[in-house]
């Protein structure tokens, strides 16, 4: 996961983080209850570091899952915390797996 420092992040900013287009978190925000991003007095959406925790959740559901954006929501609603969990330990382990390959191509070179 990445360090998230800010309090705020624009859409462009959680775009680039999340490598999703800002057209596609405008259409997740009209969609999903849970995604509601403060905005400025011009009008600019600012995410907060848990706002880009729950898109990392739809993104998991909906693009690695494959699961449709109504099935999403219902998943979302009725198991907040256990999608959640599901989520960050997948992450997780994705993590441990990039660092253990880089490690054995690291021994590989080595040799």
């Amino acid at each position: 996961m990445d360090e998230l420092d800010k309090k705020f992040y624009k859409i462009r900013e959680v775009a680039e983080i999340l490598s999703i287009p800002a057209s596609t978190l405008r259409f997740w925000e009209s969609r999903f209850t849970i995604i509601k991003p403060k905005r400025n007095a011009n009008g600019t959406r600012l995410y907060t570091p848990r706002d880009i925790e729950k898109i990392r959740m739809i993104n998991y559901l909906v693009k690695d899952k494959g699961l449709k954006l109504e099935a999403a929501e219902q998943q979302i609603s009725r198991n907040h915390s256990g999608v959640s969990r599901r989520y960050e330990v997948i992450e997780r382990l994705q993590n441990i797996r990039n660092e253990l390959s880089g490690m054995l191509d690291a021994l590989n070179s080595r040799q």
